[in-house]
């Protein structure tokens, strides 16, 4: 099996080249294809998929919700999948950003930056749901001051703990993945 990611940025391929390999069986490839934002990303979706032709290849679409509608955005690019024929495709919403992922892993972005203090934060409600935070970038920044969006994500990506995550997006995200996965085993 091989995977193809569909990202709209470059910060979330920085942090799938990194964890994709702590998540995904040995006999599975993968390949993460960052764009421009996701104008560039949903311009780009049918061209990538009507032109792929490698056996075996599912794909799966990761895209910030930032401020739009959830629902909306899954069932734009759903339909832009299925009339790319494509209707497998796995598509995650990152609800609001990639940094809310972050902000469901407190323990990991105090082990990114060598701080004490911060996992603690965790236990305070707007940490409990960081999907539900209007600008997680600011949120993190408040936390971390020096957080840069590519060079932070490179940085906490290896110490993201994949069960105890307290973003619902990032869970989606591994559980459709394991999703995917598992058709494949049958």
């Amino acid at each position: 099996m091989h995977l193809v990611f569909l990202l709209e940025e470059i910060s979330m391929k920085a942090v799938l080249d990194i964890i994709l390999p702590k998540l995904l069986p040995p006999d599975v490839t993968f390949r993460t294809i960052k764009h421009e934002g996701k104008t560039d990303l949903e311009r780009s979706i049918p061209i990538k998929l009507r032109a792929y032709r490698t056996p075996d290849t599912h794909f799966v679409v990761l895209r910030d919700k930032d401020s739009s509608d959830c629902v909306q955005v899954k069932q734009r690019l759903a339909q832009l999948c299925r009339q790319n024929g494509r209707p497998d495709t796995l598509i995650r919403i990152v609800c609001h950003e990639l940094e809310s992922w972050f902000l469901g892993d407190l323990a990991a972005v105090e082990k990114a930056f060598n701080k004490t203090n911060i996992s603690g934060l965790q236990q305070k409600a707007k940490y409990r749901d960081p999907d539900q935070l209007a600008n997680p970038v600011q949120e993190l920044k408040k936390i971390v001051h020096e957080y840069q969006k590519l060079g932070g994500s490179r940085d906490i990506a290896p110490h993201l703990d994949f069960t105890k995550n307290k973003s619902h997006s990032f869970n989606m995200f591994i559980s459709g993945l394991h999703g995917l996965i598992d058709r494949k085993n049958f």
